[in-house]
């Protein structure tokens, strides 16, 4: 066996000197807030809310958030026979951090079968050991659709406030479409990566070109190559004629509109994503859990 000597504290120092290159006495504070002027920069790219009522109803349970927690717990309560469910999601469709970002290259470094919830209950066996993102972000869908979490959804709402109604034992779910929705239980599955952080680059207030956050990349504008299409999200199909996943019947937020004027096909209600694999399985749903458990969700790389 060789072995290679070396100075360890000249290693240790190395790392050292890398690390305090990355440490900043700011913190969080060298963000800037998407507020006012930069609110612009958390809105919606890939599909445009429809108007709808406000909505007053009840459910057994509200998950907010249609991120891996969301679809997870909801598919879980449905195997336990609870189907009176409510998923409420920023975003345009399921996914959370993986319906937001859909940079090019966009890729988990976390391997497929550790990382991706539910595959032997959805019966999907991933394309690759480490997933691009149109294939995590397709798998959300594949779930959603397999356990019914489509049903009763309501996409592109925001929730504002979550009060308990004490009397009637009741917890009131504000958003920022006008609803007062009422649940007797609230799962809170809204994790810190749909929100993304603007960084405080002196001049970005007086900026007058174009700009875009990753987490909302405008293909349009940047258009796609060869490369982007075949690891990314394409702007001109998805690559599938397996069928959507059904409108919500509580909010018919889709098939929007796409919001751009040069409508591309990403920006509307997709089929299943290039790359995501076969068409969404249908079927029934198993009567219990396969003993599987998900791996925390990573940040995209």
């Amino acid at each position: 066996m060789t072995t290679v000597d070396h100075d360890r504290d000249a290693v240790r120092e190395r790392y050292r000197l890398e690390r305090d290159k990355r440490l900043r006495a700011d913190g969080n504070e060298q963000y800037v807030e998407m507020a006012g002027q930069y609110a612009h920069y958390l809105d919606d790219p890939y599909v445009a809310p429809v108007d709808r009522e406000p909505l007053t109803d009840e459910v057994t349970v509200a998950l907010i958030g249609g991120g891996f927690a969301g679809l997870i717990t909801g598919a879980r309560l449905v195997q336990a026979g609870i189907t009176d469910l409510r998923v409420i999601e920023k975003g345009g469709d399921v996914g959370g951090t993986w319906y937001w970002n859909r940079y090019p290259g966009a890729q988990c470094d976390v391997e497929s079968y550790v990382y991706l919830p539910l595959l032997e209950e959805t019966g999907y066996v991933p394309t690759e050991k480490y997933a691009h993102a149109p294939e995590i972000q397709g798998h959300c869908r594949r779930i959603a659709s397999h356990f019914g979490l489509y049903d009763n959804a309501c996409f592109s709402t925001q929730v504002t406030s979550v009060v308990w109604d004490d009397d009637a034992s009741r917890w009131i779910i504000h958003t920022n479409r006008g609803d007062a929705m009422r649940a007797r239980f609230v799962v809170m599955g809204n994790g810190p990566l749909h929100r993304p952080k603007l960084p405080g680059i002196p001049g970005i207030e007086s900026f007058a070109g174009k700009t875009f956050h990753t987490s909302r990349w405008d293909y349009d504008y940047t258009g796609v190559t060869r490369a982007a299409v075949s690891t990314s999200w394409p702007t001109s199909g998805w690559g599938s004629s397996a069928p959507a996943p059904p409108p919500s019947s509580a909010c018919p937020t889709w098939p929007g509109p796409a919001r751009s004027s040069t409508s591309s096909s990403a920006h509307r209600r997709p089929s299943t994503p290039a790359g995501a694999g076969p068409p969404i399985p249908t079927g029934p749903v198993p009567s219990s859990p396969a003993g599987r458990s998900s791996g925390s969700p990573a940040s995209p790389r």
